[in-house]
């Protein structure tokens, strides 16, 4: 199949290399030439131009936010130099907002618009190990749903409306986000007491809590292994506030989040930006003098 792929960051990287790997002719296009180089090694050819890459059947996207896919133009100009009929399947996590502002800006051009956020750190990603979460439109997913196959072990359908995708996505990021804060703090009463938080993780995780977000994220809090980064914590704070406006919109208090938000941001203040999100755990453990 004819496909094109915009945004070679860490995840779009993997997952393209993953269409390649499937034997689909893939054009890919990055705002730095680096990633795109590495992909035209592997068999894909470099669009000069983002709308380059949407002149075949199915488009993917993986840009960090509402705000990159603004500027690339995704939800406006762009779209008018895509091929008739082609079906945008966009990867990222992004504001349930703004994923009905790209749906309807999408349907108005008669184009197909598929939200397939997805749960994957960039190593199982490239393993096609990611879960994709999918809304849109039947017969659009339909089309694309081999596509996802490709790209991740298993594809959950959660409706015809695509923002409900990225509603489930960033619902699912609040859980990781939080887990780890409470990873973080148990760890710090612990070693402030003397007791060893490396056999407490190894015992919680074998029955109780066996369930890789602890596991993962409790050693590498642990081993303080924040770079390089799987996931910067600069996009952490911005799925907390994507995650904020939508309780704010659907008017449900989250006042756990309130206080991993707060976090995240007095993380950002220290620098921290480019650190795996899981650095949250050495903030906690820093406010409690370890």
């Amino acid at each position: 199949m004819k496909i094109g792929f915009i945004g070679l960051g860490l995840m779009g990287s993997a997952m393209a290399g993953n269409l390649i790997k499937a034997g689909h002719s893939l054009t890919v296009w990055n705002r730095s030439p680096e990633a795109v180089k590495a992909l035209v090694a592997q068999g894909a050819t470099a669009a000069r131009t983002p709308a380059d890459a949407m002149q075949g059947e199915v488009l993917f996207s993986m840009l960090a936010s509402d705000q990159v896919m603004q500027d690339v133009g995704l939800d406006a100009a762009l779209l008018e130099k895509a091929a008739k009929g082609l079906i945008h399947v966009n990867l990222a996590t992004i504001s349930p907002a703004f994923a009905r502002a790209l749906a309807a800006a999408h349907d108005s051009r008669g184009l197909g618009y598929v939200a397939a956020p997805v749960f994957a750190r960039p190593d199982a990603a490239a393993k096609g190990m990611a879960v994709v979460i999918v809304a849109g439109a039947n017969g659009d997913v339909a089309k694309v749903e081999p596509l996802l196959a490709q790209i991740g072990r298993r594809t959950v359908r959660v409706g015809e409306t695509p923002e409900m995708a990225n509603l489930f996505k960033i619902a699912g990021n609040f859980m990781i986000m939080s887990a780890v804060e409470t990873l973080g703090e148990a760890f710090a009463l612990l070693r402030k007491g003397g007791v060893d938080a490396g056999q407490f993780l190894d015992t919680m995780t074998e029955g109780l809590f066996a369930a890789p977000v602890y596991k993962n994220y409790g050693k590498q809090i642990l081993d303080q292994a924040y770079e390089p980064a799987g996931f910067f914590l600069r996009l952490g704070l911005k799925d907390a506030n994507i995650v904020k406006g939508a309780s704010e919109e659907l008017a449900v208090p989250m006042p756990l989040l309130d206080l991993v938000r707060g976090h995240y941001e007095e993380a950002m203040k220290k620098g921290w930006g480019e650190k795996d999100w899981a650095a949250l755990g050495a903030l906690v453990a820093e406010k409690a003098g370890l």
